[in-house]
């Protein structure tokens, strides 16, 4: 009756693909396929009536399977299955997967005892090479991770260092002065004007008054009346329809529209066309307005900080801006001081912009003669901080060791500052004109006008335009 049923199980294990060894219940091998006698290069005379363990000491030596085999299955009548990897050297190497599981014979005795072998070599290798490549990428992901936080930081910092009100640098009287009506009508929602000659930091004094009011959890949205041609500062402010003009391809959201809800700058506001003015007004007014080619109102919660260097007043006495929008705008005037009215602060931001652009240039530059400071200490700077920031720039530029080397030729104040009846105009109107004739008239790029006086061409032009200056 034996014979009988291991032939029968003798074809059965003949059709399996995988190697399966069958065990009595003493773990003596009775038989097996044709599959494990081909794999493990081993004949049947070699391997019936043979303890399992003893097979081929070097393929078998499997100290977790003996154990599993000689103590776990005899002592356990119940079905019990495990599982055990084990690498056959000899024959690979190969990694192979053995799952062990009973056969119930008469009186719920083990009768017998299969022992299935699947070579599991390349799911393994695989798996192995998966979890490598998965921790390889999350060791990149992680480097990643850390990399872009780290910028973030630094750009928070340089954002902090940029706009943020502490970096309107000095310690003068002043300038004290300015932060002290900066924190005083910052946290209201009072349209404030902010005055000053050309390179003061006017900008710096909206971001400051933006940072500290209560709309900072939004950008600052600025715009440079000055900047654009007067046929479309007032697309820029308020937008237009598709088809509202030449060109107008598609709708387009306005300035005020982007600023609702927080600050809008409006920069060189003494250049805005007197025919624009009125539509302003009612922006300001009411918080309505309409855009170019529609006849829908659109309202909106918009604060105004307007910049100039002009005198609105004597600008409303010849009849070039509007007194009623002058009385709105001015309701809480700043004035930044000019550069030579502050000189205490010279050395701290020759000290600030050097470092800052020794870090952006991959200098090192800690040391500053004293016969430079006194230059620059001396020096009228009718450009203000953005001409000192210039004037730094080309000395890192040109220092070649730790020592600031200044490579402009930097006057004491004189005749163009000295007669105390010249207006602010015929000083600005000169010192361009100087600049001008320096650059042989080159107004744009590389070493021109606008790149030494610190301004965008089309404010330059514009202010060219102003103050009549003319090429001979």
């Amino acid at each position: 009756m034996k014979k009988t049923f291991l032939e029968i199980h003798n074809r059965i294990l003949g059709s399996i693909r995988e190697p399966l060894i069958v065990l009595d219940s003493d773990l003596k091998v009775v038989t097996a396929n044709h599959t494990f006698y081909r794999t493990f290069n081993v004949k049947p005379a070699e391997t019936e009536g043979v303890l399992i363990y003893d097979l081929g000491n070097r393929q078998w030596d499997i100290p977790r399977l003996r154990k599993l085999l000689e103590d776990i299955l005899p002592q356990n009548t119940s079905f019990h299955d495990f599982e055990v990897e084990h690498t056959f050297e000899t024959i690979g190497p190969k990694i192979m997967h053995l799952n062990a599981r009973r056969i119930y014979g008469a009186g719920n005795q083990t009768d017998m005892i299969l022992l299935a072998i699947e070579d599991v070599t390349e799911r393994e290798y695989y798996k192995r090479h998966l979890e490598d490549l998965v921790e390889e990428r999350t060791a990149e992901i992680r480097k990643l991770k850390d990399l872009l936080e780290a910028e973030r930081a630094y750009l928070q910092e340089e954002i902090k260092l940029e706009f943020n009100h502490e970096n309107i640098i000095g310690r003068s009287n002043e300038i004290k002065y300015v932060f002290y009506k900066v924190e005083q009508i910052a946290s209201t929602d009072t349209n404030v004007l902010v005055l000053g000659e050309t390179g003061t930091g006017k900008e710096l004094v909206a971001r400051a008054i933006h940072g500290l009011s209560g709309r900072k959890d939004r950008a600052l949205v600025k715009m440079n009346c000055a900047a654009l041609p007067s046929n479309l500062i007032e697309s820029e402010l308020f937008g237009h329809e598709k088809g509202a003009f030449t060109d107008a391809h598609s709708k387009r959201l306005g300035r005020f529209e982007i600023a609702n809800g927080t600050t809008l700058f409006l920069d060189e506001i003494g250049e805005l066309p007197l025919e624009l003015q009125p539509k302003l007004l009612q922006v300001i007014e009411t918080g309505e307005f309409e855009r170019l080619g529609s006849s829908n109102t659109t309202k909106v919660d918009v604060r105004i900080i307007a910049a100039t260097n002009r005198n609105l007043e004597a600008e409303v006495r010849k009849g070039t801006f509007r007194e009623d929008l002058w009385y709105r705008l001015n309701i809480f005037p700043i004035t930044m001081p000019p550069l030579r009215e502050r000189r205490e602060d010279i050395p701290l931001l020759v000290n600030y912009f050097i470092e800052k652009i020794s870090k952006r240039l991959g200098k090192s530059i800690n040391l500053v003669p004293v016969n430079v400071m006194d230059t620059l200490r001396n020096y009228h700077w009718p450009g203000n901080i953005r001409e000192l920031e210039n004037v730094l720039e080309r000395a890192v530029i040109n220092s070649s060791g730790p020592k600031l080397h200044l490579v402009d030729e930097l006057q004491k104040a004189g005749k163009m500052v000295a007669e105390a009846n010249r207006t602010l105009a015929d000083v600005e109107r000169e010192y361009i004109l100087q600049v001008l004739e320096r650059a042989h008239w080159k107004v744009s790029g590389k070493n021109s006008a606008a790149e030494i006086l610190g301004l965008d061409r089309s404010t330059l032009r514009a202010r060219m335009r102003k103050l009549d200056i003319q090429k001979p």
